[in-house]
């Protein structure tokens, strides 16, 4: 549908009130020629998609004046592993204390990650180091995961599985030797 004077819009007759124009409009056939250059390539045989644009992209990265978006940001990777600590107390409550094989999943997920968070611990302060507070940023969160750790070794204690008691070490003790002792005198 090309407009008379190769404007390149659609246009409706109505009635005695001459053309009007049609906010969107697509022209579809493939055998017309526009005389606008916004959707054809410099050779004029090939359109461009729907949508495309010539025009570069803004940036819209993060800039350095946002530092507000920035130390945001770093708190909530900082604050991270504080923020599972609720719902870790919910699922220990949740699972008992007995042995099944529910607790055992729920504290090994409980042990893994903060041992796992605290190997990438490099990676970590590689996110924080745009951060004006990064040490402290850093501090939280080896608090946090040392916190959960910490809640997975309490869970492993209630269930039973740590050696706390003494009756847990008799294969290491020596029997005593009951027998006849001779006396030198």
């Amino acid at each position: 549908m090309s407009s008379p004077g190769g404007q390149g819009g659609a246009l409706s007759m109505r009635g005695a009130g001459g053309p009007k124009r049609i906010k969107w409009a697509l022209e579809l056939s493939l055998g017309s020629t526009r005389s606008r250059g916004d959707r054809q390539n410099k050779e004029g045989d090939v359109m461009y998609p729907v949508g495309y644009s010539d025009k570069p992209v803004p940036d819209t990265s993060v800039q350095e004046t946002d530092r507000n978006l920035v130390e945001k940001r770093c708190w909530d990777v900082a604050l991270g592993p504080l923020k599972q600590i609720p719902m870790n107390l919910f699922i220990m409550y949740m699972s008992g204390n007995t042995i099944s094989i529910f607790p055992i999943m729920m504290v090994c997920m409980m042990a893994w990650r903060p041992i796992q968070a605290l190997m990438s611990m490099s990676a970590t302060f590689k996110l924080l180091e745009s951060s004006s507070q990064q040490w402290l940023q850093g501090l939280v969160y080896l608090i946090g995961n040392l916190l959960g750790s910490a809640l997975a070794i309490y869970k492993c204690q209630s269930m039973g599985l740590l050696p706390t008691h003494s009756s847990d070490w008799l294969a290491f003790i020596e029997s005593p030797q009951v027998g006849l002792q001779l006396h030198k005198a």
